[in-house]
């Protein structure tokens, strides 16, 4: 038997024995008499099911891209009436407007683009809020103290 074989097997071994299986009653020893093959797709089932809850961001809607085009057209990046579709005249002018404010000009809505065309929010692309430290005289007092 060669080494890459028994490397395979003793792998395959710790493995399906490495962490015991737990039944719904918590019951380990249940558990682990159950076939590995049984504990392989509730494994399975379980990673998948995890993956379909992440949700993505969602289109926007035609009236939002309506003021998108609408402030593309303002700054002269868009030419045209508003149509409230995500065309390629629209990704165009996108891509032209973030050359211009001097972004990768990949002609998809970001962040950066819709602050500066004034759509954006005040919070966006800013990280959580900080606490100030405190300038007290207790607390001051208290830090000198430890």
């Amino acid at each position: 038997m060669s080494k890459r074989t028994l490397l395979y097997i003793l792998g395959a071994a710790l493995l399906f024995s490495a962490a015991p299986v737990v039944s719904g009653a918590g019951n380990t020893g249940a558990a682990q008499s159950s076939s590995t093959s049984t504990s392989a797709k509730k494994k399975k089932k379980t990673a998948s099911s995890k993956k379909s809850k992440v949700k993505s961001q969602a289109a926007p809607t035609p009236d939002r891209i309506k003021e998108i085009q609408a402030a593309l057209q303002k700054d002269g990046s868009y030419e045209g009436e508003p149509t409230g579709k995500w065309d390629a005249a629209t990704v165009d002018a996108m891509k032209k407007y973030q050359d211009k404010i001097g972004v990768s000009p990949t002609g998809k809505i970001d962040a950066v683009s819709l602050n500066k065309l004034g759509l954006g929010s005040d919070t966006a692309g800013k990280g959580a809020p900080v606490p100030a430290a405190s300038t007290s005289p207790a607390a001051a007092d208290h830090a000198t103290k430890q």
